[in-house]
């Protein structure tokens, strides 16, 4: 084989070459391609769950500069303006009948509104978020919970009979934090519930309209200029109403026509919080009832798995 040959032979072989690894590079990009948008896909739900765990974490982290669990509460420069979340709320108690309202009350500030509820029921966290302070108050809230929320309110429930929850303990929306009570400095069963934003007190009745147990909106839009006068015009759609507005109203829902007590007889409702080791069986012992009772309470079956910090109604 002359020079001339072997030239061409080799520039043949070359190409040949060059085009199998130009095909076989485009087919590999293209197995590539639908590997790279599911690494994507999940790397963007990695990124949301670190996010939502930095925000349990850290709850309104941009307008809190710490997490102090030594105070209920207190004021920090509140921005000039702010919008609330209020989507994915409860209502902290089914009770309609607020007896005392935001604002000026026996020569001092209420910072709170007075909801009428029952020593013994439920309690329960307005927003999700995380718990900062579970104490006793002799003289003020007797026993009391402040949450932190992702909304940036902090909300407090005051004169509880019971706390069910720890402090730094995360809860949801609606779970039950506690029982109403008549502890501390308090005339009579009922809940002292307060709204803060940056640790000072809005009224909750721009944002919660017990009687029509819902809130006022999606969002509450906080504007400094304009506070005072929103506020006192809640008090007046949604504040303490006259009595005799209740006792019309004829609903099994509003407590001013309900002829339960405070004195804790047979209507006493009761919750058992479940501690490790813990069975259905022993509950029922330690809270003389029946199983069959504590599953018909709380629609769960006898074969159900109890989680310590469960919480159960025996009554």
């Amino acid at each position: 084989m002359n020079l001339k040959k072997i030239v061409k032979t080799f520039a043949i072989s070359m190409l040949l070459a060059v085009t199998s690894t130009t095909a076989n590079a485009q087919d590999l990009l293209a197995r590539q391609a639908p590997v790279d948008r599911k690494m994507a896909a999940v790397d963007t739900i990695m990124l949301r769950n670190i996010t939502m765990r930095e925000e349990l974490e850290s709850p309104a982290a941009d307008l809190y500069a710490n997490w102090d669990n030594k105070y209920a509460h207190r004021a920090t420069e509140l921005p000039e303006t702010f919008n609330i979340d209020l989507r994915h709320f409860t209502m902290p108690t089914t009770s309609r009948v607020i007896t005392s309202n935001f604002g000026s009350r026996w020569g001092r500030q209420h910072k709170g509104l007075d909801i009428k509820v029952y020593i013994g029921d439920t309690i329960r966290a307005a927003f999700s978020g995380k718990v900062r302070i579970v104490r006793y108050e002799r003289g003020g809230y007797g026993k009391y919970i402040v949450i932190r929320h992702n909304n940036g309110l902090e909300t407090i429930y005051g004169h509880l009979s019971k706390q069910l929850v720890e402090e730094n303990q995360e809860v949801r929306s609606g779970e039950v934090i506690g029982l109403g009570g008549n502890t501390g400095r308090s005339t009579g069963s009922h809940l002292h519930f307060e709204t803060r934003l940056c640790g000072v007190a809005l009224n909750p009745a721009l944002m919660f309209d017990f009687r029509a147990q819902d809130v006022t909106g999606d969002y509450y839009a906080f504007n400094k200029q304009t506070y005072d006068n929103e506020s006192m015009n809640a008090t007046r759609l949604r504040g303490k109403q006259d009595s005799s507005t209740f006792a019309r109203s004829g609903s099994a829902d509003d407590f001013a026509t309900n002829k339960r007590t405070t004195s804790g007889l047979s209507d006493q409702v009761s919750y058992h919080k479940v501690k490790k080791g813990e069975t259905l069986s022993s509950i029922a012992r330690k809270r003389g009832v029946t199983v069959d009772k504590i599953c018909k309470l709380n629609h769960i079956s006898k074969t159900m798995r109890l989680r310590p910090g469960q919480i159960l109604r025996y009554s």
